[in-house]
């Protein structure tokens, strides 16, 4: 079967980058934008530095905000109805994974309106044409949504996430500006970033790995591992590393897929509203001791890749500790807990139910049972 890879049609990266919206949107003709942003950042003016600049060129547009961090089911909805009432032809996404995956789901059903209950979207549907344009604008540096095909919506009902897998859902333009992540608070960024390092260890180990989605992951490993302590200290080196970092995962992981740290991590977003970049690194560096007798010499390049020295005349076993103690270290470093007091014994069943029937899970290197997922859960008790 043929390796496929998906990439934005233009992205724009660097300071300033957001100059360019203007630019791109003059160049399509576009006329007016639906800005899809959370109410965080509208209050605290970060979507201000893009719409700003639409005022100062005359362009068009209108603000959608019911966006929550875990975004429903709900807030799509609502969201399609507002576009249809704005008369906007594109749609901005400016902040993290919640604004980017809201403005996907809404620009595919806006072009695919059969799919307007939102919950078929799930796993990969069969869509039939490319949603609404969508310029993409991250103020995080983590989710990479800018650049993958993926996006998450929870369903509140049944208390689970719930993947959605569509090429159609691909922005057309990226502007990854780290100017645009300045203001991150300490917390967010070091959990956004443990993401982006989830990404790129699950993309690096998932079963459809290749050679071309092997060099993005150790370059974004790279990146990450020196960048991440500086994000979260506010060094413009630290914001830049990160914002190109949690990109070049995203070239990576959107192709070939992750496996069940993210799995789990959906689970307990749905269940305990836990913020996803907090339970990826929660449970990347427990699922990399379960998954590492699957991996061959992959944990050697990723010690490597996360600045560890003497890896090549280090055993099989010493190269694989070393690689989980690295991703230990820097998740510690940065503030990260490595345990979830709220979950109960009695919720395990439905973690690891949920955990093994998420879209994430098959990539995994090694085929999981719901009996490993709730053993895997008890580690973060």
């Amino acid at each position: 079967m043929a390796n496929r890879i998906m990439l934005n049609q233009t992205s724009y990266h660097g300071a300033g980058a957001i100059a360019e919206i203007v630019n791109e949107a003059k160049a399509h003709d576009y006329k007016k934008a639906f800005v899809c942003s959370d109410p965080d950042l509208i209050k605290f003016q970060v979507s201000t530095k893009v719409t700003d600049l639409l005022d100062q060129a005359g362009l068009s547009y209108e603000i959608y905000s019911n966006i929550k961090a875990n975004p429903t089911i709900e807030n799509v909805q609502t969201g399609v109805a507002a576009f249809k009432k704005s008369g906007a032809d594109y749609i901005i996404a400016i902040g993290g994974g919640s604004s980017m995956d809201t403005a996907k789901a809404i620009g595919i059903i806006i072009a695919n309106p059969e799919f307007e209950d939102v919950r078929s979207l799930e796993g990969v549907a069969p869509t039939r044409k490319p949603c609404v344009p969508i310029i993409a604008v991250p103020t995080t540096a983590g989710t990479a949504a800018e650049v993958t095909i993926n996006y998450v919506i929870t369903d509140v009902e049944r208390k689970r996430k719930f993947v959605c897998v569509d090429p159609h859902d691909m922005p057309i333009i990226a502007v990854v500006d780290p100017e645009m992540m300045s203001s991150m608070p300490k917390g967010l960024t070091a959990s956004t970033g443990m993401d982006a390092l989830t990404h790129a260890i699950e993309g690096y180990t998932t079963k459809a790995a290749w050679e071309m989605t092997d060099m993005f992951h150790l370059k974004a490993i790279e990146i990450i591992s020196k960048s991440l302590r500086g994000a979260v200290a506010n060094t413009p080196e630290g914001r830049e590393g990160m914002a190109l970092g949690q990109y070049i995962a995203g070239m990576g992981f959107s192709n070939v897929g992750l496996g069940i740290a993210h799995s789990m991590a959906h689970t307990l977003g749905a269940v305990y509203d836990t913020p996803h970049g907090v339970a990826c690194a929660m449970m990347l560096p427990i699922v990399m001791e379960y998954n590492a007798d699957c991996t061959g010499e992959k944990y050697r390049e990723i010690a490597r890749a996360m600045g560890v020295e003497g890896v090549d005349v280090m055993s099989q076993e010493e190269y694989r500790k070393a690689a989980v103690a690295a991703v230990r270290k820097l998740s510690e470093d940065v503030g990260i807990p490595s345990k979830l007091e709220a979950i109960k014994e009695s919720d395990l069943d439905f973690l690891a139910e949920s955990a093994h029937a998420d879209a994430c899970a098959p990539g995994n290197p090694k085929d999981a049972s719901v009996e490993d997922l709730k053993e895997l859960f008890r580690k973060i008790m």
